[in-house]
């Protein structure tokens, strides 16, 4: 009975044992994953896996997790990540925005300068700050630089920089002499002279692609704005045919005296304030390479003539937007019907149409679709 009974442990041993088995390796499988999961290192990632996460992040983000390892730091300062920087100076006492800190600005011009391709400085409109921003640029000037954005309300600080800054004799044409690679541009109008577009256009300079333009009055009805000669115009498309002149104006009406007088080639323009049936007109004459015009407000007269006008005489327009403003509807199925299939783009608001003897709301779109030669309705504003 004793043997039998010691037959019956050991199978019981033995049972016990097969069971408790794959517990024991379930077990050792975890132990294994946990001691992996421990032993990663962060710093091991690969540079490329690393500067894609960083290039995600904010620059303050970015600083501080470059102090989190010797290889973090190394991807912070790849030039990749310094390609684009946009400084903000502002005087705290006045001004919503954040302004750059002075240390890492000149962190950024001793290690980064050479690096940097795509530039913009937001500046509020004390002169201090614009001051600030020439003399930045005046340590940028013999860089790679392919995009330059200067944003300010002041009108004096950066036309008349030759006072405080010898090194910057011109003002901002240093920057055009120097940047000769330069392909994008955008600055306030007060900025705009005919040199800075006579040195756009020097042989020793590329091409430039993109010259964007923000017309916007500081105190409407009390600034009298210059005039950009022809000739100067004619300098830069001879110099850049292909290149984009986009204009947006925030003005009121009484504003306008000095523009479009003249043949000049903006291929965008942009009205969010006001614009009168009289700068239309002179749009229609004097902008054949106007590719884009979108009117977001303007006075109480239908703009039917200047419309027809347009497309008349603007034979590369593709793009339409209208909005705040009237049109009937006869006069803008004609304008339709002599711009064609070009018209890629066609965005108009329903009320800006005002319904005539030939047309009605629910019949335009028909019409408008035949000369489109696709569906075409007006935009309608919901009502949520």
């Amino acid at each position: 009975m004793k043997r039998n009974s010691l037959s019956v442990e050991n199978k019981i041993v033995q049972l016990s044992g097969a069971v408790k088995q794959p517990k024991l390796g379930f077990y050792s499988s975890l132990n294994q994953t946990h001691t992996h999961t421990v032993h990663l290192d962060w710093g091991s990632l690969p540079h490329h896996v690393v500067l894609r996460i960083f290039q995600y992040l904010a620059l303050l983000d970015r600083a501080r997790a470059s102090s989190v390892c010797r290889r973090w730091n190394e991807v912070f300062h790849i030039p990749d990540l310094w390609r684009k920087f946009e400084f903000e100076l502002n005087q705290s006492a006045t001004s919503y925005l954040k302004s750059t800190h002075p240390d890492l600005i000149q962190q950024i011009i001793k290690k980064h300068s050479a690096h940097l391709q795509y530039v913009s400085f937001k500046v509020d409109s004390s002169v201090e700050s614009a001051e600030a921003a020439c003399g930045i640029l005046s340590q940028l000037v013999n860089c790679s630089i392919q995009t330059l954005g200067l944003i300010s309300t002041a009108k004096p600080s950066f036309m008349n920089v030759s006072e405080n800054f010898p090194q910057l004799p011109t003002g901002i044409l240093c920057v055009a002499d120097h940047c000769q690679g330069l392909r994008g541009l955008a600055l306030n109008y007060y900025i705009l002279t005919d040199e800075l577009l006579l040195a756009l256009s020097s042989d020793t300079h590329v091409n430039l692609e993109h010259l964007r333009i923000d017309v916007v009055s500081e105190n409407p009805g009390q600034i009298k704005f210059h005039a950009i000669k022809k000739h100067s115009w004619d300098a830069l498309i001879k110099h850049s045919p292909s290149v984009n002149v986009v204009m947006y104006f925030f003005l009121c009406e009484e504003e306008f005296e000095m523009f479009f007088k003249e043949e000049t080639p903006v291929t965008h323009l942009y009205f969010g304030c006001s614009v009168s049936k009289v700068v239309l007109g002179r749009i229609g004459l004097n902008c054949p390479r106007l590719t884009e015009l979108v009117v977001c407000a303007s006075g109480l007269q239908p703009l039917d003539n200047e419309l027809i006008c347009v497309a008349e005489h603007c034979t590369n327009l593709t793009a339409l937007g209208l909005s705040e403003c009237e049109v009937s509807c006869s006069a803008f199925v004609e304008f339709v019907r002599l711009c064609g299939r070009r018209l890629t783009q066609l965005s108009i608001m329903e009320e800006v149409l005002i319904p005539d003897e030939d047309y009605s709301l629910d019949e335009i779109h028909t019409e408008v679709s035949k000369y489109l030669g696709r569906v075409w309705f007006p935009d309608v504003m919901p009502l949520w």
